[in-house]
């Protein structure tokens, strides 16, 4: 029984006092209670959708020495309401010559090929919609429909430019899917489950317990993953499909008002999704260091919702500095042309990925849970990302600081601008 069925029982038995099976509109309390998981979904979808722009904007600012918005709200951070309100204002326009039923339907495929994913994306120790046993398996496939909305909407907008996007939007995508089903065939085998539930489960709390420090071929299998996921979003360096200095916008050159808005949405979303699923299969999901699940489980009250929000915080933590990374090297590195997008994953992430996950059953019967050689994988493991993480922190403050110098040193010459100052 999934957690939208229990609330539900929960709520019979609470209002109605009797059992679910003696109540007489059980089916109809279910269908209520699936409408209002979705509402909540889709309140989370948007909530995130709109300030990660802002947040992006803000980035793209700071790295290239720009001030970005700051001018609706505090630090402009109202600025993606007053944008969404403009695209819903804008007339919604039909090219002459388009297809107008497949114009019209592709925004809502591609909305709907993100937005399905979050039906089995565990938010929390019980915070998941439906736990699927074949959980991974869904995400695979409900995202497929994303495919054939852009596809569908660069062919019918009768533009060559959206079809060209709209081409190489099904030629990354579908090429790309199979380095990031086999870098998760390698989360599977290590778990011996689908379910995104039970693979968070299987790991632990502590960054020694994660998937990602288990054994190097599931450490190869996160960055393979990760790379795969960052071209499926078509997020740069892979942004191909909306290349503006080649197609003018891509496959969405021709639309405009709310639908224009939609395909944006769903990329918005795609980076907490991509995310999110790296977290669940690599990072060890919302599982609370020092804390197992029986705990958690055998709770009650109040005690039982603020582990639950804890969980909660935490998922919420390492989803968010993955989605922050993806920003930044959105803003840092160059795009592909055509061929290298193609050789990159045809000649290099598919045979890595293959590699890693047959390297990852080869291991099973060799390194026992608990021995002597497992924990020297997971303690060098762990020390070589601490240590990546150190130089990465570093580099990054170091830049910041040089910015910040160099704009003091600017202040009070006569520019053609005016300087911007960091704090």
């Amino acid at each position: 029984m999934n957690p939208i069925q229990r609330a539900a029982d929960a709520f019979i038995e609470w209002a109605f006092g009797a059992q679910p099976s003696e109540y007489p509109h059980t089916t109809w309390v279910y269908i209520a209670a699936a409408f209002i998981a979705a509402v909540v979904l889709l309140a989370f979808f948007a909530l995130f959708a709109g300030p990660v722009t802002w947040v992006e904007r803000r980035m793209a600012g700071r790295i290239q020495s720009r001030v970005g918005p700051n001018r609706v709200g505090p630090l402009g951070f109202l600025q993606w309401l007053a944008d969404g309100i403009k695209c819903f204002l804008k007339e919604d326009l039909t090219p002459e010559g388009a297809d107008r039923p497949l114009f019209r339907m592709a925004p809502y495929l591609v909305f709907m090929g993100v937005f399905g994913t979050f039906v089995v994306l565990p938010f929390g120790a019980h915070l998941v919609a439906a736990d699927l046993n074949v959980g991974l398996l869904y995400l695979l496939a409900v995202t497929s429909l994303v495919v054939v909305g852009l596809m569908m909407a660069g062919w019918a907008s009768n533009s060559k430019w959206a079809l060209f996007g709209g081409i190489r939007s099904a030629a990354q995508l579908v090429s790309y899917e199979i380095p990031s089903a086999f870098s998760l065939m390698a989360v599977v085998l290590e778990a011996g489950t689908l379910s995104t539930q039970g693979i968070i489960g299987d790991q632990g709390g502590w960054p020694w317990h994660w998937y990602v420090f288990r054994n190097p071929f599931l450490t190869v299998a996160f960055f393979t993953y990760f790379t795969a996921a960052i071209a499926e979003g078509n997020r740069t360096p892979f942004d191909l499909p909306e290349a503006e200095s080649e197609l003018v916008a891509g496959y969405n050159v021709e639309y405009s008002g709310m639908r224009f808005l939609f395909f944006f949405f769903a990329e918005w979303a795609n980076l907490w999704v991509m995310s999110a699923i790296a977290v669940l299969g690599f990072l060890g999901g919302w599982q609370v260091p020092g804390v197992s699940l029986e705990t958690i489980e055998q709770s009650q009250g109040w005690v039982f919702v603020g582990w639950q929000a804890l969980s909660f915080a935490i998922f919420a933590i390492k989803t968010s500095a993955l989605v922050l990374l993806v920003i930044q090297l959105r803003w840092t590195l160059p795009r592909l042309r055509v061929d290298q997008l193609m050789i990159a994953c045809w000649k290099y992430l598919v045979p890595i990925s293959l590699t890693a996950a047959l390297g990852t059953l080869a291991l099973l019967p060799v390194v026992q849970t608990g021995s002597l050689l497992d924990w020297v994988m997971r303690i060098v493991l762990v020390a070589a990302g601490a240590c990546a993480l150190l130089l990465y922190l570093l580099r990054v403050r170091a830049t910041y600081l040089a910015d910040r110098d160099k704009y003091r040193r600017m202040e009070g010459e006569e520019l053609w601008y005016p300087p911007y100052r960091l704090p």
